[in-house]
């Protein structure tokens, strides 16, 4: 039988996730409260995109990553993801009216070869590819660790400079490690500690920021 009463209206239909989503919020632990209105954003999209209340405490911020990422989307940064996936999550039509740019270099020919030719994954091929943009920078990693790893490791070279780094990946193999790499650096970041993540997670932690900068400091 047909539900005749279901929510229809896209933006009704996130507003009532979000009402759910801070009511079961207060349910886990009344005793719970965000540290700004900008991470409850970011918070809530975080779990509205994943069912998972983990994210709840996962989500880590550093050196006022979210201020750095609404500085390189209002004046003309880039932002990079690592797989097409995430760049397809995120609301290019939005960035576009910042004038923000957005690059996905995994398909690169520049990548594949680099990759070939030095022995390493086309993940750190196209952070080494990415290090050329002449803009500010802003790295949406949801996939891979190496990627992590390699631009962490090209800051420290100082080959590098970035405005911060959304750094998500999922998975078994050195996920979790680089995540924890990303959280203990000087690099500013907002990470999810521990194995979970993904793609569709960095570009809802990417909106969440995009859709709000009116309320980040």
């Amino acid at each position: 039988m047909t539900n005749n009463h279901y929510i229809t209206v896209p933006n009704k239909i996130t507003e009532k996730s979000f009402e759910m989503i801070h009511d079961e919020i207060n349910k886990i632990d009344p005793n719970y409260k965000f540290n700004s209105p900008i991470e409850d954003a970011i918070i809530t999209r975080a779990i509205h995109t994943t069912a998972d209340f983990d994210y709840m405490h996962s989500l880590s911020f550093t050196d006022d990553a979210i201020s750095k990422i609404k500085h390189a989307m209002l004046n003309g940064g880039t932002i990079i993801t690592d797989t097409t996936m995430a760049l397809s999550g995120i609301n290019k039509r939005k960035l576009d009216e910042l004038g923000c740019n957005y690059k996905c270099f995994i398909s690169d020919p520049e990548v594949f070869k680099m990759a070939e030719e030095k022995g390493i994954t086309r993940s750190m091929a196209a952070i080494e590819v990415a290090a050329k943009l002449p803009t500010e920078k802003v790295f949406v990693i949801g996939n891979a660790p190496t990627a992590v790893y390699k631009i962490l490791s090209m800051i420290d070279e100082g080959r590098l400079d970035v405005n911060a780094v959304i750094g998500v990946p999922v998975g078994f193999v050195e996920a979790a490690e680089s995540k924890q790499a990303l959280d203990e650096s000087n690099t500013p970041s907002i990470a999810a500690l521990g194995r979970k993540g993904g793609s569709n997670l960095a570009a809802a932690l990417t909106n969440a920021i995009l859709y709000n900068l009116d309320i980040i400091e």
